[in-house]
């Protein structure tokens, strides 16, 4: 199923609720090369990083992580960093939403979704080969940090 996101999502309406959100950009290094999970929702066609609501009681690093296990499945995380907060109307263009999103690293390659609600499937996909992706500021948030992400890695292992 294809779905366009134009500039409508990114302009706060008056009178809508703000909803706090989480999620990450989950990488590892094969050889020399990053790879980034995604996923693909149901009929989807587009790649979307896991992200959703932040429950009471949990920090957005807590949601991140949850949100990360429910969409694709993958739990043995490092976090490497915080990449900043993005914002925009949520699917229904009914409430605002404000994503935190974190840097995580894996040696986890493959993960069973645990959202048994929807149909996830987690995707690996090169840094400097991402597909298309339903939400752009997602895909923005990943370009505008390649290289904190490679130099992150590279740290890290």
């Amino acid at each position: 199923m294809t779905f366009a996101i134009d500039e409508t999502w990114y302009v706060r309406p008056p009178h809508v609720a703000e909803h706090l959100a989480a999620g990450g950009v989950i990488a590892r290094l094969e050889g020399d090369r990053v790879y980034v999970a995604l996923v693909r929702e149901g009929a989807f066609t587009d790649y979307i990083l896991p992200k959703g609501h932040v429950e009471e009681g949990e920090t957005p690093e807590e949601t991140a992580r949850r949100e990360i296990a429910e969409e694709s499945g993958l739990t043995d995380l490092v976090l490497l960093g915080e990449l900043g907060v993005r914002e925009r109307l949520d699917f229904a263009k009914k409430g605002w939403k404000k994503t935190h999103y974190f840097l995580f690293t894996t040696r986890q390659k493959e993960g069973i979704p645990t959202d048994r609600a929807r149909a996830y499937r987690l995707e690996w996909f090169p840094l400097d080969a991402l597909p298309s992706m339903f939400w752009p500021e997602q895909r923005t948030l990943v370009e505008e940090n390649r290289e904190r992400i490679r130099r992150a890695l590279a740290q890290g292992s």
